[in-house]
Formats: C-alpha cells, sequence, structure tokens
C-alpha cells in the first residue's frame, strides 16, 4: 500500500540522492541495512549494554556530518580558512513527555582559532542551510553552541 502524506510545500523537488534502507525487528534487536551495503548495523535500545546502536546515534552522525560541510560551504562563500580540526559534536536526546515521545538536541561546534563573530555566522549560516535543521526547525528544541 501507498500512501502520501500531504505537506504545506507546494511543489515536489528535484531528489539529488535517495538513501534507501531496509530495517527489521524496531530498535530492540532489529537490523538496518542500506540498499548499496556501505551501512548495515543491528539495532539496540539507547542505553542498553548490547551490541548495537539506535536511531538517535544514527540521527546524530547524520546531522552533525552535514552540520559541519554547511560550515565548510558557509566558509568558502566568505572567504574564511576553517581550521583542520573544526567538529561538530551532536547530542540527540529521546525524550519522553505528557504526549509522548520527543527529540530535543544540541550541535555543539568546535572552530578553534577563528574570531566569536565569524565563527557564529559561520554556525548560523550552516544552521540557515543544512537539511536536517531545517527538517527539525520548528519541531524540535535544537540548541547550537560555540565551544
Amino acid at each position: 500500500m501507498n500512501t502520501t502524506e500531504e505537506t504545506s510545500i507546494a511543489e515536489p523537488k528535484k531528489a539529488v540522492y535517495t538513501a534507501r534502507a531496509h530495517t527489521t525487528g524496531g530498535r530492540e534487536g532489529g537490523a538496518s541495512r542500506t540498499s548499496d551495503g556501505r551501512l548495515d548495523v543491528k539495532l539496540a535500545i539507547p542505553g542498553s549494554t548490547g551490541a548495537g546502536t539506535n536511531p538517535e546515534q544514527l540521527f546524530a552522525v547524520g546531522w552533525s556530518a552535514c552540520f559541519l560541510t554547511n560550515i565548510k560551504m558557509a566558509a568558502g562563500k566568505m572567504k574564511v580558512k576553517l581550521p583542520e580540526d573544526a567538529a561538530v559534536d551532536a547530542e540527540v536526546d529521546l525524550c519522553m513527555g505528557d504526549d509522548g515521545y520527543s527529540l530535543q538536541a544540541r550541535l555543539n561546534v568546535s572552530l578553534p582559532g577563528l574570531e566569536s563573530k565569524v565563527s557564529q555566522a559561520l554556525v548560523d549560516a550552516a544552521h540557515h542551510g543544512c537539511p536536517y535543521s531545517k527538517a527539525t526547525r520548528g519541531n524540535i528544541n535544537v540548541t547550537t553552541n560555540l565551544v
């Protein structure tokens, strides 16, 4: 059965890449594998001691990588040389409230050697352009921090 969720976006956009993953079993003892086989992981409940990762960790990895790429793109446009050890540490919390589970996140950005005003401009530009940031904007609490 095919279902399409209606959104407020007026026109479909041209996809430049489609990630495909197949998951069985869910969080507890499940497994996920991408169609190209490059990612093949066992799943585990957050905080458990068993082998495997969880969706929150995978989301944090994807978001931090995408965010750092957007910092690099912004630096190129602003003609700023980024330090070799520029890094983004993403923290994604799985929360429980009256309305059930939700997420919140912190993006901790390290740009050693850059002036704080320049670093903040890069973070702001990245947060504006990063697809993960766009997808979460207005949906979950997100904090960006220069560290």
